[in-house]
């Protein structure tokens, strides 16, 4: 493994040849910057479950509670606490996974992106949830999940189409999460799920134009419009006296070249024979 000041290179041994692997630096600090935010937010969610139980208390209380005053606090809070480990684990993974997606692709609105999915999901499960506490990051990852999926198919950039595929590959049995008869022994809080999608897909079609990797354009599409309709030189306009003159005019111009079929004699004669 060489490392340099311009270059990261890899080289490994394979049948006596040697490969080289090189990523430039910008792009390694781009990877591990994706990563950066979503990893700081899971690590907090981890925080808040080991003082829970070091101090062997609850923070549910702080959920979303719907159509309360009380309960708009869990908007911003909610998504930090846990009911038990296998609760905070189911969700960390997805969220750091999503989360560096999203920073990689859409880089620029990332950030916005990520804290509109954030409020949109919170503040619609205060409003049409049950009475009762709603706790846990999965209305956010779900809205990761949605908005990934669906920008790709929104953009129709076969870039982010594979992402979308990526997505439906490693999560796509989330979308059963919005069905609670499928789970009547948990006490889930689908309608953060189905928020978390809804918010996904409107932010995807909203910001459809906006940010991520920029769609390669080809020659054809880059040609300009051919105007010869308004050129009052194109070749049907000229009339046919005009057009050997022209040619004589315009040295630069390759001369007209007619060619005038003739039948040969002998071909004459057999078809007159016939």
């Amino acid at each position: 493994m060489v490392q340099g000041k311009d270059y990261f290179c890899i080289t490994a041994h394979q049948s006596n040849k040697k490969k080289h692997f090189i990523m430039q630096p910008a792009e390694r600090h781009k990877i591990l910057g994706s990563f950066l935010f979503p990893a700081l937010f899971v690590g907090l969610m981890w925080l808040v479950k080991v003082a829970e139980i070091v101090f062997e208390t609850s923070f549910s209380h702080f959920g979303i509670f719907p159509l309360k005053f009380s309960g708009l606090v869990g908007i911003l809070t909610a998504p930090f606490i846990h009911g038990d480990m296998a609760h905070l684990t189911a969700n960390s993974l997805p969220f750091l996974v999503l989360g560096a997606l999203l920073f990689y692709i859409y880089r620029p609105i990332a950030p916005k992106i990520f804290i509109l999915i954030y409020l949109i999901t919170g503040f619609w499960v205060w409003v049409l949830g049950r009475e009762s506490f709603h706790i846990g990051a999965s209305g956010v990852v779900y809205g990761l999940a949605s908005f990934l999926f669906f920008s790709g198919i929104f953009r129709k950039d076969h870039r982010l189409l594979a992402i979308t595929f990526l997505v439906v590959f490693l999560y796509g049995s989330m979308v059963w999460g919005i069905f609670p008869e499928l789970f009547p022994e948990k006490n889930i809080s689908w309608e953060s799920h189905l928020m978390g999608i809804i918010a996904g897909i409107v932010l995807a079609f909203y910001f459809k134009n906006e940010g991520g990797p920029r769609r390669k354009f080809y020659s054809w599409e880059l040609e300009e419009e051919d105007n010869s309709e308004d050129d009052p030189d194109a070749y049907w306009k000229i009339k046919p006296s005009q057009k050997g003159r022209q040619n004589t005019d315009n040295p630069a111009q390759p001369p007209e070249i007619t060619y005038i079929y003739k039948e040969s004699k002998q071909k004459q004669n057999n078809s007159e024979n016939l």
